[in-house]
């Protein structure tokens, strides 16, 4: 095995909690499985590799349950993923210097923790939606696409505060395409990894956490957080993202601690 057992049961106690929280709000939980990962895995292809799987695993149930509640429109969100499925292709092929991608990686968690705290302190959910140009949901899909496929995230976690500040549409909707960009993004980032031939994918170690993360997913959509805000765990999220990105960042990216 990769890891130890006890190391093993500690992630899988975190990828569940994880799940549970994320899925409840439409989004997979890549970017927290990236911040644990580092802290227990030394290569950093197994690190993306198990990320976007077990993302997948969460968003597949999460899109689903909003396809069938009527909630998504595929129509509505092609204008993002025709753009943003080649470029997280595009980005999960590129071959990084390890010091590289922990320098990505570390300065995107930190980011992603900003747009989390952005999210439930600036959005008004009571303004009316507005009319976008269309070439803006490609270009947010590009943009958003090609990071998420280089650091291993389906990218919700940009994308729905991005979305959510500008009042594109209804919060509900904006979860809904968030869990299917997600959903797209990582099955694309999966098959750059799979071309670029740095798809590392310890079998135990997935198996384990995926059906982890298939439970504690299926959970969260059930439980729909009836007892914590969105808001609230989107907050308590952020912390812990921010604490171990600057961590990413200094010790394994620039190496100064």
């Amino acid at each position: 095995m990769l890891i130890n057992i006890e190391s093993l049961l500690l992630l899988c106690a975190g990828f569940f909690v994880i799940a549970v929280l994320y899925s409840a709000v439409g989004m997979g939980g890549g970017s927290s499985y990236l911040a644990l990962l580092t802290l227990f895995v030394a290569s950093f292809f197994a690190i993306r590799s198990i990320a976007l799987v077990c993302n997948l695993i969460v968003v597949s149930g999460s899109t689903i349950l909003y396809f069938k509640h009527g909630h998504a429109r595929l129509k509505d969100f092609v204008p993002f993923i025709i753009t943003s499925i080649p470029m997280a292709f595009l980005g999960a092929s590129f071959r990084l210097k390890e010091e590289v991608f922990f320098i990505v990686l570390g300065a995107s968690l930190i980011i992603s923790s900003l747009f989390l705290v952005w999210q439930t302190s600036g959005a008004k959910w009571s303004e009316p939606t507005k009319e976008y140009p269309r070439y803006l949901s490609y270009v947010i899909g590009a943009s958003i696409g090609f990071l998420s496929g280089l650091v291993g995230i389906g990218g919700g976690i940009f994308l729905a505060p991005i979305l959510n500040h500008i009042n594109w549409d209804k919060s509900v909707k904006i979860a809904a395409l968030a869990s299917f960009f997600i959903l797209v993004n990582s099955i694309s980032g999966i098959g750059g990894l799979l071309y670029s031939d740095t798809f590392e994918l310890p079998w135990m170690e997935t198996l384990i956490l995926g059906v982890t993360v298939l439970v504690g997913g299926q959970l969260g959509i059930r439980l729909s957080l009836k007892k914590l805000s969105a808001k609230s765990i989107k907050r308590i999220t952020a912390v812990l993202v921010f604490v171990v990105g600057v961590r990413v960042l200094l010790v394994n990216g620039l190496g100064l601690i």
